[in-house]
């Protein structure tokens, strides 16, 4: 098994580094990490060292010795899912299942037929679930670069990123659709790749139409119909495998 990642604002260079805090306290008397175990330190920003336990005193505090420090650079293409608001608590599965995956950013977007509506303090608070969740997903699945989660964009705010992607998909559940399957699609080795996640209700031929009019096509997955929450995670995944990033 790897070594176990903890998160700190930023990676030190070599020397000794006290761990502490929520981190300190999860490594102490939860992984209760003892003198010579080794462990990961990663700012969820693609730096990260790895480290040596010298010793755990207290509940909360682990002082290790930072044998190596790496930057790892963003992976090509960019994956980027634009994921409709589904309903109850099913986006932060669909956060957690595409952060493990390994998908890039995920941008929250607030569909016309989206049942889930984020607005004032509700809206604020569910967004800090999902950056939560992305930063707790790619802690557990080892990532040293965790997704960015994005402000909710409105379609028009969608549709202004599309238009800047290498490739833009909208994922559509009709598998008799004219632009074919997401699995034959041309896709770019390099630059950005941005797939939409329409809410369960589907994507309105209105939101079709301005994300069209941004070169955004619309791809089905599969003869199956996935739901909202595991639709971002599958093409994610078929995208990996289809670029050469999960080689």
């Amino acid at each position: 098994m790897t070594a176990p990642v903890f998160v700190v604002d930023a990676v030190p260079g070599a020397g000794n580094f006290l761990l502490d805090g929520p981190e300190g306290r999860h490594a102490v008397s939860v992984k209760r990490l003892r003198e010579g175990e080794e462990l990961v330190l990663v700012d969820g920003r693609g730096r990260w060292a790895a480290c040596e336990v010298l010793a755990a005193e207290g509940k909360d505090h682990l002082t290790v010795r930072i044998a190596e420090v790496h930057e790892d650079p963003g992976e090509e293409p960019r994956i980027t899912v634009v994921q409709a608001l589904p309903k109850g608590d099913r986006g932060e599965l669909a956060v957690e299942t595409m952060t493990e995956t390994g998908v890039d950013a995920i941008v929250p977007w607030a569909a016309s037929r989206c049942i889930t509506q984020w607005k004032g303090d509700r809206g604020l608070k569910a967004l800090a679930k999902w950056r939560s969740t992305a930063r707790e997903a790619g802690k557990q699945s080892r990532r040293t670069r965790f997704p960015e989660v994005a402000d909710l964009m409105t379609t028009k705010q969608v549709a202004a990123l599309l238009a800047e992607a290498d490739f833009a998909a909208v994922l559509h559940e009709d598998r008799d659709h004219p632009s074919g399957a997401l699995a034959t699609a041309d896709l770019p080795a390099k630059g950005s790749v941005v797939l939409v996640v329409g809410p369960e209700g589907g994507v309105s031929p209105e939101e079709l139409a301005a994300f069209g009019a941004a070169g955004a096509k619309p791809y089905r997955l599969g003869r199956s119909v996935l739901r909202t929450s595991t639709a971002g995670t599958a093409a994610t995944a078929l995208v990996l495998g289809r670029t050469g990033r999960w080689s």
